[in-house]
């Protein structure tokens, strides 16, 4: 149905750069909000940065300043620019989607399968 691919995760030391870019395909009618969260080691899943259909925008607060979401509604993809990137970024980071398929249906919650980040001291 909708599969969501991350890439642009990698190795950084400290107060490096990394892009990370979502691509969402297969039965997409519209998407509504974008998004990335993380899930650090023993952590629980958190909500790094959202951008809803309007392009609102919101961040946690740890990555304000340093963190930029953007979306390409064209290409159905969504980006997270992380700058000055800390050892505590360190995470699996999750893009996410709210799609409907079609005109008929609700729109859902996907997932992709995650990119690590790793950043080192």
């Amino acid at each position: 149905q909708v599969q969501l691919v991350e890439s642009g995760g990698g190795l950084v030391q400290a107060g490096g750069s990394l892009t990370l870019s979502c691509a969402a395909s297969g039965s997409i009618f519209s998407i509504d909000s974008m998004g990335w969260y993380r899930q650090a080691l023993e952590k629980e899943r958190e909500l790094v940065a959202h951008i809803s259909s309007g392009r609102s925008i919101k961040y946690v607060e740890s990555v304000k300043g340093r963190f930029t979401i953007s979306r390409d509604n064209a290409k159905n993809m969504v980006y997270l620019q992380m700058n000055n990137l800390k050892p505590e970024d360190t995470a699996v980071y999750y893009c996410n989607a709210i799609v409907r398929i079609s005109v008929v249906d609700t729109y859902n919650n996907y997932w992709g399968q995650g990119t690590q980040v790793t950043v080192s001291s």
